[in-house]
């Protein structure tokens, strides 16, 4: 990780309600002026999803929609368009709410493992149950991130862009939990190795910039994944438990970033802020470690994408999410 990096208190995650894309920036650049996101639009419909929009992204491979899900098939046909086309709202409206922005700015795609869950073959099984098509995906996602990347840089020239990559699936990818078409079997788990060297080689299509993984889902491979080259893991902070005490002491001793997603996700009353990070600082006191490291280590986000909230709820967290981050800062103990 690079050490000169600061990441800002406070982030989203990356989806947002609703289906107008200037809205959508709006909220995510004045909410977190030192630290914005692409939003993405989820209640578009296919194409918006996190699936179908990176699918839209790949590189001489394409997806089109089937009643079981996306579906890898030989040319780009109207649900690809789609995606892409909503992708290009996303960034003409992110484009005019950066205007002169010179600071952090994050885009978010699905990672490689996720991707090979959800994406099916021609047989309708996921691409995970072929290892060739794993490969294939992966180079695919790796190339269309590299020109996605050159594509917003050319529209925020000022920005240095962080890369997320949002990978729910790892933990069922690694522990064999992913069911096969037939809803009957699993497939078998892929070699942890393998899973990290996929990781690291699409890490590495961000050339020196940083990347943080994603993933809502509990027992994340925190140690996997700084293997892999990330310099922020992102997660939500509610499913830690102490068997990952660990691994976190090491993290952050090792300089990656943690981006702990305190906010819920969905609808909920919201504590005082300070409340939100409670859980924040017993574990920086369970680990022992030092208080005034919380700012430098923690940037505060929601739990996961606010896809599923209301809009009037959305705002209300990312706010949330900024007055959290000023409370860890101004008192860490």
């Amino acid at each position: 990780m690079n050490d000169t990096l600061h990441f800002p208190p406070a982030t989203g995650i990356g989806s947002l309600p609703g289906t107008d894309a200037r809205e959508a920036a709006k909220a995510a650049t004045g909410s977190f002026e030192d630290f914005p996101h692409l939003p993405e639009l989820p209640a578009r419909g296919p194409g918006a999803d996190m699936i179908g929009r990176t699918a839209g992204l790949l590189v001489e491979l394409y997806a089109r929609v089937e009643p079981s899900g996306w579906r890898i098939g030989d040319r780009p046909g109207r649900d690809t368009r789609r995606a892409r086309s909503w992708l290009g709202e996303d960034l003409d409206a992110l484009e005019e709410f950066t205007q002169g922005y010179e600071g952090l700015l994050k885009v978010q795609a699905a990672g490689p493992w996720t991707l090979a869950a959800a994406l099916e073959l021609k047989n309708g099984e996921a691409a995970l149950s072929d290892p060739g098509a794993c490969r294939d995906l992966a180079a695919s996602l790796a190339e269309g991130l590299r020109l996605h990347l050159e594509e917003v840089r050319r529209r925020v020239p000022g920005a240095r862009l962080v890369l997320q990559l949002d990978e729910p699936s790892l933990t069922a990818v690694l522990r064999g939990q992913v069911k096969t078409a037939s809803g009957y079997r699993t497939h078998r788990a892929v070699d942890r190795q393998t899973v990290e060297g996929t990781l690291r080689d699409v890490v590495g299509v961000h050339d020196g910039g940083p990347v943080v993984v994603h993933s809502c889902a509990p027992d994340v491979p925190f140690a996997l994944l700084r293997r892999a080259g990330v310099a922020g893991i992102s997660f939500d902070f509610s499913l830690l438990t102490e068997r990952d005490d660990e691994a976190i002491g090491e993290a952050v001793e090792g300089g990656t970033r943690l981006f702990a997603g305190v906010v819920p996700g969905a609808d909920a009353p919201l504590s005082d802020p300070a409340g939100s990070v409670m859980g924040v600082r017993t574990l920086w006191r369970r680990l022992g470690l030092r208080p005034g490291l919380l700012p430098e280590a923690v940037t505060v986000t929601p739990a996961c994408g606010l896809a599923g909230a209301s809009p009037g709820y959305a705002r209300s967290a990312y706010a949330h999410c900024v007055r959290a981050a000023r409370s860890l800062a101004d008192n860490p103990e």
